[in-house]
């Protein structure tokens, strides 16, 4: 009996080791830091439904367009030159959550794909306008050429004015590339 438990011990200050001196993946992060400026990003579809609850409460598909211009994002120094944000949403009066997809298009032609989830709390203006204040997560899940293996998480906090668009979103996080 004592053989045994010897071993057992030996074998699992064994694999211990291994766990503690094997080979560490340790990937290099990079930071991500950006404002989105007024105007850049704008809804270009939304279709609502009511879904007959309560007041203001509707599920909603919509897409939003950014295109940049000198001002825009980069990752590993490659300018994102338009992204498009796919999404459905569950607001009660612009309150709720959302979750989407996005494809962000670098000026080399690679694309980055991602996920997010959206809290939007809406207020009404004194005069009379519908605008929201939100925070997002998103996930960077991979794309395409250079960008094929990119991973992070970015964290976005904005407005948005239901008709007019996206502003003033500061988006930071990390990224870094799956050896």
């Amino acid at each position: 009996m004592r053989r045994r438990t010897s071993s057992a011990v030996g074998i699992a200050a064994i694999v211990g080791f291994g766990l503690i001196t094997g080979p560490v993946s340790a990937q290099e992060k990079h930071k991500y830091s950006f404002v989105t400026p007024p105007g850049v990003g704008t809804y270009t579809q939304q279709h609502e439904i009511d879904v007959g609850d309560v007041p203001g409460h509707k599920v909603r598909i919509y897409e939003i367009r950014s295109k940049f211009g000198d001002e825009a994002p980069r990752y590993a120094g490659v300018k994102v030159v338009e992204s498009w944000s796919r999404a459905v949403s569950d607001h009660t009066n612009g309150t709720g959550r959302a979750s989407g997809y996005g494809v962000s298009i670098l000026e080399n032609g690679d694309k980055i794909f991602s996920r997010f989830e959206v809290l939007a709390h809406a207020v009404v203006d004194n005069d009379g306008s519908r605008k929201g204040n939100y925070t997002s997560i998103a996930t960077l899940t991979g794309g395409t050429g250079k960008f094929a293996t990119i991973r992070g998480t970015l964290r976005a906090v904005g407005s948005t004015d239901y008709k007019a668009g996206v502003s003033n979103v500061k988006t930071e996080g990390e990224y870094w590339f799956e050896k």
